[in-house]
């Protein structure tokens, strides 16, 4: 882009303010999504009857191009319309989300999603960015406000475990508590508190083992694959040791047609079997890259708030991608859980996109930030 340093607009000091690295990896990322929908779709769409391009291309096309639109305009904003934004985005999510549990569409047991013309979305995606943010904004205000910030940012958190457990949705519940945790360490709590809060979450593991059935099959049959199953891990484990190091080349793979969710949650077991085990650590490499060089970042940063709200989405967006990948590769149980701007749907990528938006407008340099009033 030929933008000089002197220009003012609000183009120019995001051009020269933006992590332009971390851009560039995510968009490096909605690249893989792209080709992968192309490697994916096919037999998904075929093995439904449905026509591949109609169904799943355009599809996804308008999502990934809608999601790159978004991450950038948020990016575009200042950190209080980043406040602003994260606390509506909260509030209308955790509506929705309850919402589901009345009128939502039940799918394998859950339900999790709202039909709307034309398209389908899951409003628990949106939460999760937009939880991050404001838990970061009442925790860092607890010098200020006193020690109801902190009290409401549990109540708030409660209240998400409450509606997800209630889906049920123990992923995203476990990649909520996950960025509600990291928060809360980095803020400082009594050691008593975090002793108290991994008895629950374990009493809780529990507790979801013996009453959610569908939770208890999948602990199973990754403890023990003959006790159910397991004939997505199984085809997946084949495509990673059919693809070996450089791949079968694009649109020669042959397992990906007998996965029935190639486009969705087993998209990495795909890139490794038409393209081998060095895209496989690419991919993992652009993800780590991103999480490491935003962390790195905030090591000079002094503002509490954008230290807790950054930690909070980089937690989460790697965490996704871990448990999309360490699904596949199983080395965790299966979950539903998208590879974050490479898996099929749209809720997941334009949240994803939501939050990495924001990740861009908090660790801009700050001298950006006091120019605009932040």
């Amino acid at each position: 882009m030929a933008l000089s340093r002197a220009d003012t607009s609000v183009v120019g000091r995001w051009w020269w303010t933006v992590d332009r690295w971390t851009l560039a990896a995510l968009l490096m990322l909605v690249g893989f999504g792209y080709v992968m929908l192309l490697a994916a779709s096919p037999g998904v769409a075929q093995r439904i009857g449905a026509s591949s391009r109609d169904i799943f291309i355009l599809k996804q096309v308008f999502f990934l191009a809608a999601a790159t639109g978004v991450m950038v305009a948020i990016s575009l904003m200042s950190v209080k319309q980043v406040r602003r934004v994260a606390l509506l985005g909260f509030l209308g999510a955790l509506l929705l989300t309850a919402a589901t549990l009345s009128i939502g569409v039940e799918i394998k047991g859950a339900r999790r999603w709202i039909h709307l013309p034309g398209m389908t979305i899951q409003p628990s995606e949106f939460l999760k960015p937009c939880f991050a943010v404001v838990a970061a904004w009442l925790l860092a205000e607890a010098r200020t406000l006193g020690r109801w910030a902190p009290a409401a940012a549990i109540v708030m958190f409660l209240m998400v475990v409450a509606v997800l457990a209630k889906q049920p949705d123990i992923g995203m519940l476990l990649v909520v508590a996950s960025v509600f945790c990291a928060q809360l360490f980095i803020v400082g709590i009594n050691m008593m508190l975090v002793g108290v809060c991994g008895v629950a979450g374990v009493l809780g593991a529990i507790a979801a083992y013996f009453t959610l059935p569908h939770f208890q099959s999948r602990i199973d049959r990754f403890l023990d694959p003959a006790s159910g199953d397991t004939y997505q891990v199984t085809i997946a484990m084949e495509a990673f040791g059919h693809g070996g190091l450089l791949g079968v080349g694009p649109g020669e793979g042959r397992l990906k047609g007998l996965l029935p969710d190639a486009h969705a949650d087993f998209v990495y077991a795909v890139a490794g079997e038409e393209f081998g085990l060095v895209i496989l650590l690419l991919i993992l490499g652009v993800f780590g890259f991103i999480v490491l060089r935003g962390l790195l970042r905030l090591l000079g940063e002094k503002d509490m708030f954008i230290i807790l709200a950054a930690t909070g989405l980089l937690t989460q967006f790697g965490l996704q991608a871990f448990i999309n990948m360490g699904s596949a590769l199983h080395l965790i149980p299966t979950k539903g859980m998208t590879l974050p701007f490479i898996s099929y749907g749209g809720s997941s990528v334009v949240a994803v996109a939501a939050g990495m938006g924001m990740l861009l407008a908090l660790t801009r340099r700050r001298i950006a930030r006091m120019a605009e009033g932040a």
